[in-house]
């Protein structure tokens, strides 16, 4: 099954078209699609989104360009929304070292006390990095968790080795289609299969057939050949074993309607 496992689907350039979006990815053989929050403010909307969509599930978190804004009570509230039940992981959560004046020191905070909560309810983290793998990967040996995705992983090999080690699958998507990115193309062909997972974090990071436009889950199909390409495999394979990694990674995803392990190793 192919799912995406990072998609904004309630952001609001889906405002106008979000039903025929989601039929649209359908159609292309997407299967499941994994939402996740970036602040209080859009925690309901996830969260209706995953009722109201069978092949849907949702995060719950506190993205790092949102901590600027974010109150120390919202994870007071974080808190409560995991204790509803529901939610399939904490995320987007993590570091972002490319924001000006981002207030690295608050982040982490934020980032520490996010990871203690999925710790708590033994639930995966959907982290987001950038130009912050090594701050990240501190902050996980010092709160452990049970795992999850890295979204868009740009790191280095070695870094993307630690990441594994410590239980995580890499995101691979729109960036991976660029020839330019030769470092996550690379990435892309050379990691166990096993390590990855495909995502689209529509509707950004557009592949390079829509530079500039928005991006749609339907292309991770296209982001799957793309993938098969690189590998020399057949694209089938791909699918079958990032969907088994992806709910791996995310253990509620097993649980979409018509998901069946085919056994990726």
């Amino acid at each position: 099954m192919l799912i995406d496992t990072h998609c904004h689907l309630d952001a609001s350039e889906f405002d106008a078209d979000r039903c025929a979006v989601v039929d649209t990815a359908r159609a292309a053989g997407v299967g499941g699609f994994l939402v996740p929050a970036v602040e209080v403010a859009n925690f309901a909307a996830v969260a209706d989104l995953a009722a109201r969509l069978p092949d849907c599930r949702y995060a719950l978190g506190i993205h790092p360009m949102y901590v600027a804004g974010a109150l120390e009570s919202d994870l007071d509230l974080l808190r409560e929304g995991l204790l509803r039940g529901g939610a399939a992981a904490v995320g987007e959560i993590g570091l972002d070292g490319f924001i000006p004046d981002g207030d690295l020191p608050r982040q982490t905070a934020f980032f520490l006390a996010q990871l203690k909560l999925a710790r708590e309810f033994d639930l995966p983290v959907v982290l987001h990095i950038r130009r912050a793998q090594d701050p990240i990967l501190k902050c996980l040996r010092q709160v452990p968790v049970r795992g999850g995705v890295a979204h868009a992983f740009n790191g280095s090999r070695q870094q993307a080795e630690a990441f594994i080690k410590l239980g995580f699958k890499l995101g691979f998507g729109g960036a991976m289609t660029y020839t330019g990115s030769r470092r996550i193309r690379e990435l892309a062909a050379t990691l166990p299969l096993s390590a990855i997972v495909l995502e689209t974090d529509a509707p950004d990071i557009p592949p390079a057939w829509c530079a500039g436009g928005r991006n749609d889950p339907a292309n991770l199909l296209r982001f799957a050949q793309e993938l098969a390409v690189l590998r020399g495999i057949d694209v089938n394979a791909v699918i079958v074993a990032t969907g088994d990694n992806a709910a791996e990674a995310i253990p509620a995803l097993a649980d979409l309607p018509g998901f069946r392990s085919g056994g990726a190793s």
